[in-house]
């Protein structure tokens, strides 16, 4: 099976590998286009800023290329942010997969510390990528904006309030957490991925 992770300049290609290997994976990581066409899987990780990020995928053409794959892909945090129509950081447009928006918390207590940052339950869980899951989980989580439930939803948290905490449409699912940050359950996630 050939795993491709895009190349481009997101801040955690080296974790998602790292975690890709220890379930013995070998990833490339990629941003040739023909390499990542001819995966059986893709992996779209991300942390950084939404405008700056679209900007550099726009420039390189890789915005049309993550659309038009049609083996699974997998957003993560930032990357699934960036599959939804629009997000509020940087008032930019994303690739539009999602017909979602992406929105900043607000923190309303003082308790609610924003970036959300830590680990959360996931609960409401269902697609295959949960494949397993009886109860709800823990994950980890580094975000300062969210996408609310939606159509698309396939797991939820709550933190200031309920947010998908994953998406699916068609061969593309996404999380807002990290799974590779998130011990067992995020390899779990990982391999139901693999499987799919």
């Amino acid at each position: 099976m050939k795993i491709a992770v895009i190349k481009y300049n997101a801040g955690n290609i080296r974790s998602v590998d790292y975690a890709l290997k220890r379930l013995g994976v070998e990833a490339v990581i990629t941003a040739d286009k023909a390499v990542l066409r001819a995966a059986d899987k893709v992996v779209f990780p991300g942390v950084g800023e939404a405008e700056t990020t679209m900007n550099h995928l726009r420039t390189n053409g890789m915005d049309k290329l993550i659309k038009e794959l049609r083996q699974p892909v997998l957003g993560i945090c930032l990357g699934m942010q960036l599959m939804c129509r629009h997000s509020e950081e940087g008032d930019v447009d994303g690739l539009g997969i999602f017909n979602a928006d992406v929105k900043r918390f607000v923190s309303c207590r003082r308790e609610d510390k924003i970036p959300h940052m830590g680990w959360n339950a996931i609960m409401q869980t269902k697609s295959d990528l949960f494949k397993g899951f009886t109860k709800e989980e823990f994950v980890y989580f580094v975000h300062s904006f969210y996408v609310p439930i939606n159509d698309y939803t396939i797991a939820v948290t709550d933190y200031t309030l309920p947010f998908s905490a994953a998406l699916h449409k068609d061969n593309y699912y996404a999380t807002q957490f990290h799974p590779e940050k998130s011990g067992s359950i995020g390899e779990r996630i990982l391999q139901n991925f693999l499987n799919l």
